[in-house]
């Protein structure tokens, strides 16, 4: 079957007759790591776009679906004319919030001040996924985008949260989408809240609103549950999931594609020499992570950067072997006296940084440190906010940045290796530098053939593992908490997805 005769075949599917208006049942109330950057945050911004795809405020053409699966959205149909140029066709009478019609020239308006760096809804990260030479309309209903270069990663670049289709903004409606709920207030950092679309085109929405509040202390979150604060716990702590649902709450557990992993600064200091780089990784001991850290509800050891359900995983097994990490310590040129490993004569020490807003990374980084303790490496972790943790590595005073990306936010494998990984990515703040990994990065994205993308990207990890580029410790399962009475929900792999006109809390 081919690509756009797939497409077709889930237009088909998502046309299914609108569910039938059901009774709203008030509010709900969700408790997440943080809160909204802005007062009124711009989807194209940032990361802004997640919050506003999360809550059904904003759609964008493509989806993904809970199986990973990529389908026509706002869009109809999407059909490549040539090497370069996709044609998306638009649904037929879609509708702003604000009751306009979506055309192809509301798109084209929305989209294309993603790529200037003048305008408010600039992003470098989603304009570098497109890589757009222009955006043109055939008609009111179709959109053709020509990129730079073949891109066999366009359609799925079109699920990004961040290409939101929006139109003209009013006092009413300063966010206008298309989602079963419109955006009514926010409070940066603290609250989220939108209402109801009752003339929504699949069906009125469940809930008469919803509100999502930042809590950065996930047993902050925890408690304001217990207290009947919130309705739903996004990533409630692991090590209380069992406990808490004896009470009668809710546990939604389900894999997504959510790697913790440690950033290496290869630019300076130990972590530079590949030898101890690939040291480091022996030496953690991955299912005791997951064994300690998550409780053993919560993932499962990571051995290459994507998880199996994504099919990408290359067959890259996690290593724990304290005596080959010591091995290759006396490799690098290191001598073990005492009991403790010396470089240039200088005790081996290794600074982590990491941040506290996900529960499980804090106490990985401390037994990642027990780990390399037991081989005789001192090292130090420093719990702080991520930008900070990212400015240690940046600029050369931590060597090693334990963090948490979604590997497959838009169901492609490429764009988030291409930004960590990339000599030129934008999220590089390790300055990792390896021509043939760049290559391949590029190779992937001009490969349309699915089996020729697959060995591709295999290759990739299989350098990333060889060369310790990063060291992935566990993926994760995302672990929320609800009350009971919550219906129409469940976690969806790519984390990019909370709400839909179905789901309702039902008193």
């Amino acid at each position: 079957m081919s690509f756009v005769t797939r497409l077709a075949a889930a237009a088909i599917l998502s046309l299914s007759t609108p569910l039938p208006i059901v009774a709203q049942e008030g509010s709900l109330t969700i408790s997440v790591g943080s809160g909204p950057t802005a007062e009124v945050p711009d989807p194209r911004a940032g990361y802004n776009g997640w919050m506003s795809n999360q809550t059904g405020v904003t759609e964008t053409l493509m989806g993904i679906d809970y199986e990973l699966n990529l389908y026509p959205r706002l869009a109809e149909s999407i059909e490549q004319a040539s090497p370069t140029i996709w044609r998306v066709t638009l649904r037929e009478d879609l509708r702003f919030h604000d009751g306009t019609a979506v055309t192809a020239q509301a798109v084209v308006d929305a989209i294309t001040p993603i790529s200037d760096e003048n305008h408010p809804g600039y992003n470098a990260r989603i304009a570098s996924l497109l890589d757009l030479a222009a955006i043109s309309t055939d008609g009111d209903q179709v959109v053709v985008f020509e990129t730079n270069s073949p891109n066999a990663a366009f359609p799925w670049s079109l699920s990004e949260p961040g290409l939101a289709v929006l139109g003209p903004i009013s006092d009413e409606f300063p966010i206008n989408a298309t989602g079963p709920y419109i955006f009514r207030e926010a409070i940066p950092e603290q609250l989220y809240r939108v209402e109801a679309n009752v003339d929504y085109r699949l069906g009125a929405p469940g809930l008469k609103e919803v509100r999502v509040v930042g809590t950065p202390d996930p047993g902050a979150s925890a408690l304001a549950f217990e207290a009947g604060e919130v309705d739903l716990v996004i990533n409630y702590p692991e090590t209380d999931f069992a406990r808490i649902q004896e009470t009668g709450a809710l546990g939604f557990s389900a894999p997504t594609a959510r790697l913790y992993f440690y950033t290496v600064n290869a630019a300076s200091g130990p972590m530079a020499n590949p030898l101890i780089r690939r040291a480091v990784s022996a030496a953690i001991d991955r299912q005791g992570i997951v064994d300690a850290a998550l409780s053993g509800v919560g993932g499962v050891p990571a051995g290459t950067v994507y998880p199996a359900g994504t099919g990408w995983a290359a067959d890259i097994a996690p290593v724990y072997n304290p005596a080959r990490a010591e091995e290759l310590l006396a490799e690098a040129g290191a001598v073990k006296a005492g009991g403790t490993w010396m470089l240039d004569g200088a005790p081996l020490e290794i600074d982590i940084v990491t941040y506290s807003s996900r529960a499980a990374l804090p106490p990985t980084a401390e037994i990642t440190q027990a780990f390399l303790q037991a081989i005789g490496v001192t090292s130090n972790v420093r719990v702080g906010e991520y930008g900070a943790s990212n400015d240690a590595i940046s600029d050369g005073t931590a060597d090693m940045f334990l963090q948490a990306w979604v590997t497959t936010p838009q169901g492609d494998p490429g764009a988030v290796l291409e930004a960590l990984l990339k000599s030129t990515g934008g999220s590089n703040a390790g300055g990792y530098n390896n021509p043939e990994l760049d290559q391949l990065l590029a190779d992937g994205r001009t490969t349309f053939d699915q089996e020729g993308r697959k060995a591709i990207y295999d290759q990739v990890q299989e350098i990333i593992a060889e060369d310790a580029a990063m060291i992935p410790v566990f993926h994760v399962s995302q672990t929320n908490v609800a009350r009971a009475g919550l219906t129409g929900y469940s976690v969806h792999p790519t984390e990019t997805y909370w709400i839909t006109h179905e789901t309702a809390l039902i008193e």
